[in-house]
């Protein structure tokens, strides 16, 4: 038993090695990419799968730079984007209002998807009850809210990074379980690997989706407020790469997990994800009830996994502009958190599909990127602030390739919003 109690605590502790990484994947891997990777898999198969690996592969390149620049100089990115920049001030409320924008039109869409999961896993078992209800939904939506909101009162870094632990944990357990009850043939995971857009309508936007949910700017720019609130310095140079190389791995290993699974259950049976139901009905054929619920767990980990760190991306932003502390107890943090938490209730309100809700949303995540990028290579290659621990050429190489791709996923993201119109 001791052993057994060892080898868990052991376990425990290494996830929470990677706490700021975690904490990323929260703002990442949400109830947005299971949306985006599932409908992609249920109407493309792997065809995307080519966009996932350049989106995680840039990702953990901004995770390592941001990651980097918060260790050496024990520095924000938003304190330092006012106060480094010739117009610095007007560039941080340029990344603030950008990220907080794309983050709270996210919210709605994953909040609603989460009440709508846990509804239709009640109908499942519960068969008597209508298939539909409105006020359940909404109350649903409420209650999860309120919880989040609560906790949000009672905890500390360490706290929340505890919390986003079980959640991704959960989260992973249950699309990796799933993915092999239903694997597809490998030759169509390699061919995913090829680049290519879609012809179909809709196409251009899973692209911009695909990338606007794992290459998402909170990640990298809320990045070293996690840091400080850890107490990582210079010495931790080392395990801040582990930790961006681990997030971005996991990132991978449970997007890639999801859009597997839709392919192999849906897209060979030419079936089409249109609305959460789609989604918690995608396994029951091969593995009935035990399999539908692994699913909505799953679904319900990664919205609580992003619904906990969205309601603090803005107090946290703010509040690293003015002093560049992160303070979870302030009246400012709680009445933001407060608002944020009202907003997240439109969707559900207005009752809306949260399916076609969450996918349009993530888009409005890449138009903030190429700023985002360009920012932190400046940062990283200032031999002044970062001594011998300036960005080498293959760091720079990583950087300025996310820059080339961020820029040509955001004209892809016009263009997509433009067939919509």
């Amino acid at each position: 038993m001791g052993e057994k109690k060892s080898l868990l605590s052991k376990l425990w502790l290494l996830l929470l090695s990677v706490g700021p990484g975690i904490f990323c994947i929260g703002y990442t891997i949400g109830t947005g990419s299971v949306t985006s990777m599932a409908k992609a898999g249920s109407e493309f198969g792997m065809q995307l799968l080519w966009v996932l690996v350049l989106s995680v592969v840039f990702a953990g390149v901004l995770m390592e730079a941001y990651g980097r620049y918060a260790v050496v100089t024990g520095d924000t990115a938003i304190h330092s984007f006012r106060k480094r920049f010739h117009y610095g001030p007007i560039l941080a409320i340029a990344v603030i209002v950008g990220v907080v924008m794309g983050q709270l039109n996210s919210l709605s869409g994953i909040v609603g998807l989460s009440a709508n999961a846990i509804y239709e896993l009640i109908h499942v078992f519960f068969p008597s009850t209508s298939p539909q209800n409105y006020w359940a939904v909404l109350g649903i939506s409420i209650f999860i809210l309120a919880v989040l909101y609560g906790l949000l009162w009672v905890g500390k870094y360490s706290f929340f990074e505890k919390i986003l632990v079980i959640f991704v944990t959960l989260m992973g357990l249950c699309f990796l379980l799933s993915m092999f009850v239903v694997m597809p043939d490998p030759k169509d995971i390699v061919k995913g690997l090829v680049p290519s857009i879609p012809a179909q309508k809709g196409g251009k936007l899973m692209v911009a989706a695909f990338v606007g949910t794992t290459m998402a700017a909170p990640t990298f720019v809320v990045r070293p407020l996690l840091m400080k609130g850890k107490g990582w310095g210079k010495e931790d140079l080392k395990a801040q790469s582990r930790d961006a190389l681990v997030g971005a791995f996991l990132m991978f290993v449970v997007s890639a997990s999801i859009m597997i699974t839709a392919t192999g259950a849906l897209f060979y049976d030419g079936k089409i994800i249109e609305q959460v139901l789609d989604m918690i009905y995608t396994l029951e054929p091969v593995a009935g009830r035990f399999a539908i619920v692994l699913f909505v767990v799953g679904i319900l980990s990664a919205g609580l996994s992003s619904i906990f760190p969205i309601l603090m991306v803005a107090p946290l932003l703010i509040a690293d502009y003015s002093s560049g502390e992160l303070d979870t107890s302030s009246r400012q943090f709680r009445l933001i958190t407060g608002l944020a938490a009202i907003i997240g209730l439109v969707v559900p309100i207005l009752g809306a599909n949260p399916i076609v809700a969450q996918i349009a949303t993530q888009v409005a995540n890449v138009f903030v990127l190429p700023l985002v990028i360009i920012l932190i290579i400046f940062l990283v290659n200032n031999r002044k602030i970062m001594g011998e621990n300036k960005s080498g050429w293959l760091l720079n190489l990583g950087l300025f390739s996310s820059f080339v791709f961020s820029c040509f996923i955001a004209y892809n993201g016009v263009l997509a919003l433009l067939e919509l119109i």
